[in-house]
């Protein structure tokens, strides 16, 4: 209410500038009109401003594919080092300490496990007065992907707050044929967990993409280290102050963070016999059709 009483004075002040404007002449109403510009904004108050704010992505990786349209890692080191402020402005640390990477299954449909385990550096706050989120990026190779539907199952059933996939999201397309993928991952932390060393674990379901021929009869995939960060915001305040920082990896003990999935894959000697028994398998379903086409519709 106070925002629209703020918006209805400023019509009415440049309406009553453009007329006292009117009655001098020309370079003197624009001066005169400017200096009443001027002097409104000064006692404007703060919430006025946030009309005219820009508002900022729920997911972070949609402010880089605002920027870029393909996810390359160098791209995304420079947006991380210009969107994410170093250090932390929370008046808490949060130290990673363990980071250990696992695959679970077998075959073409998989799960990325990964365990984190942090301890906090408590400085001048109270941390209840906080409510904070992990946010975890997985940035997927090119060979494998994550199901949009089937995440989104994940967060109805509460395991993630929210998440999103990014990228090439089409389903069907070979390895050879698509780009890569990120999947963003948010989970709500109660800040009592904190004060203490704790742990995360998180599963993140997978598939793998169709692979180009090859005569092993698989292609490897490589996973690297998740990026993750750390958002919060303070409770019960009219600012509503957020903080952001990241997790840095450099200092931790890092379990499997190069993790290979073999996933099996057509050989190249098989090619020509393999198309052949499809060609065959083809026709033969075709003549089998036509058949039993001809025979029912004669009786």
């Amino acid at each position: 209410m106070a925002t629209r009483r703020c918006i209805q004075l400023f019509i009415y002040f440049l309406a009553t500038c453009s007329s006292l404007a009117d009655s001098v002449s020309s370079p003197v109403s624009i001066t005169l009109f400017f200096i009443c510009l001027f002097c409104f904004l000064l006692i404007l108050p703060n919430d006025f401003f946030l009309l005219f704010q820009v508002p900022v992505n729920k997911f972070l990786m949609q402010s880089y594919y605002d920027r870029y349209t393909i996810l390359h890692d160098s791209d995304f080191d420079n947006f991380m080092s210009q969107a994410i402020p170093s250090g932390s402005s929370c008046g808490f640390v949060l130290r990673l300490s363990d980071l250990k990477r696992t695959l679970i299954g077998e075959g073409s449909h998989r799960s990325v496990s990964t365990l984190i385990k942090f301890q906090t550096q408590q400085l001048k706050c109270e941390l209840l007065s906080y409510s904070c989120e992990f946010i975890i990026i997985e940035r997927l190779p090119s060979g494998v992907f994550a199901d949009p539907f089937e995440l989104q199952h994940l967060v109805h059933r509460g395991i993630f707050s929210d998440v999103a996939v990014f990228g090439d999201t089409n389903l069907e397309l070979p390895s050879f044929l698509s780009n890569r993928s990120a999947v963003e991952i948010h989970l709500l932390v109660d800040p009592n967990i904190l004060q203490e060393p704790t742990d995360i674990k998180m599963e993140l379901p997978l598939h793998a993409r169709y692979q180009p021929l090859n005569e092993s009869g698989y292609s490897t995939v490589e996973f690297g280290a998740p990026d993750m960060l750390v958002r919060c915001g303070t409770k019960g305040k009219v600012e509503n102050h957020y903080c952001f920082f990241k997790l840095e990896k450099d200092d931790a003990n890092l379990y499997g963070p190069h993790t290979v999935w073999r996933i099996p894959s057509g050989i190249k000697a098989h090619a020509d016999l393999v198309s052949a028994a499809t060609f065959i398998a083809a026709l033969l379903s075709t003549l089998a059709i036509v058949v039993a086409s001809l025979y029912y519709s004669n009786s």
